[in-house]
């Protein structure tokens, strides 16, 4: 370890820490978002309303000395809305480019399963191959660009799920419970005392990491150690998701380098240089749970992804 990366791990571990001045009871959903941000990756953060999903994705981009974006997804929203467009200029006489939202370095996209398909297609190149296509001319975004989407999971009316394609964009699918009775305590102590979510420099929150200490926390994260047996044991776990009976598409082969991705990152972060199956089986919940199709029979039974999961973990050999 070099003391650059040790500076790097330091910093993402006091992100984790900055962001808890603000959001409390979600310690798994705030690592899981420096995870992606660790592995270039997307994250499709999921929770009933009130339980501080937005609040936990400004506190992250407030604590990151990196550029930020939010869109209000909503139903009329245009796919120009969120790239750009070209735009004339009456005095120029000429056509120019005009940068949307998208080109930032956090981008949040609230309640993104509001708008319709056509919109939400518009991030499917700006996920995968980090660059939009106008008018034919391709234009890079910003490095790093991480899109962080937040839906809703009980509400449906006036709703577009989210196609398989653009699913297995995400490299994470975090779940954000009601927080635990001692934990709603502190919230409500934390507002009786002044708390103002909308006032996050006030709740002493400053910049403690930077768009360096992302590059280097990335360069040392690719350089983790996996074992051949440990890259087969992740290719077995997303194999036997697709012969579970009450599945109808398994997860696909760009599901398998994700879940070795955030495993590589949280070793890093962690303090190791290699990975360990325990790894692979803490983070194959929110690495694989999005890129699981279920058969409709199965869904009215009440089966879930995890429950398939669960199964799956249980029934795949570990390596020693």
């Amino acid at each position: 370890m070099t003391p650059d990366t040790d500076a790097a791990r330091t910093a993402l571990t006091a992100l984790r820490d900055e962001v808890g001045k603000a959001v409390i009871g979600q310690d798994a959903a705030v690592t899981g978002l420096i995870l992606a941000l660790l592995c270039r990756g997307h994250v499709l953060l999921e929770g009933v309303p009130g339980v501080a999903k937005t609040l936990a994705v400004r506190a992250l981009a407030a604590a990151l000395d990196v550029t930020t974006t939010r869109i209000q997804f909503t139903p009329d929203l245009m796919p120009g809305d969120v790239t750009g467009s070209i735009v004339y200029d009456p005095h120029s006489a000429e056509f120019s480019f005009r940068e949307g939202p998208v080109f930032t370095n956090l981008l949040l996209a609230d309640e993104i399963n509001r708008t319709p398909p056509k919109t939400q297609s518009a991030l499917l190149e700006a996920m995968e191959e980090r660059q939009v296509s106008i008018d034919g001319k391709p234009r890079p975004l910003p490095d790093p660009f991480v899109v962080i989407a937040t839906q809703n999971p009980v509400e449906y009316e006036g709703t577009y799920p989210l196609p398989e394609a653009q699913l297995d964009r995400f490299l994470l699918k975090l779940t954000m419970p009601a927080p635990e009775r001692e934990q709603e305590i502190e919230v409500l102590r934390r507002h009786s005392a002044g708390f103002d979510p909308r006032d996050l420099a006030a709740a002493g929150l400053r910049p403690v990491a930077t768009a360096a200490d992302l590059a280097t926390a990335r360069a040392a994260v690719g350089a983790i150690t996996v074992r051949p047996e440990l890259l087969a044991y992740v290719v077995d776990l997303c194999r036997a998701t697709r012969t579970a009976p009450s599945v109808r598409l398994g997860v696909s082969p760009r599901g398998a380098t994700g879940l070795l991705a955030v495993a590589r990152a949280w070793a890093w972060l962690s303090g190791r240089d290699y990975v360990t199956p325990d790894d692979v089986k803490a983070l194959a919940r929110p690495a694989l749970r999005h890129r699981i199709d279920l058969r409709p029979e199965a869904t009215l039974e009440g089966v879930t992804a995890d429950g398939v999961l669960d199964g799956v973990l249980a029934s795949v050999p570990v390596p020693r």
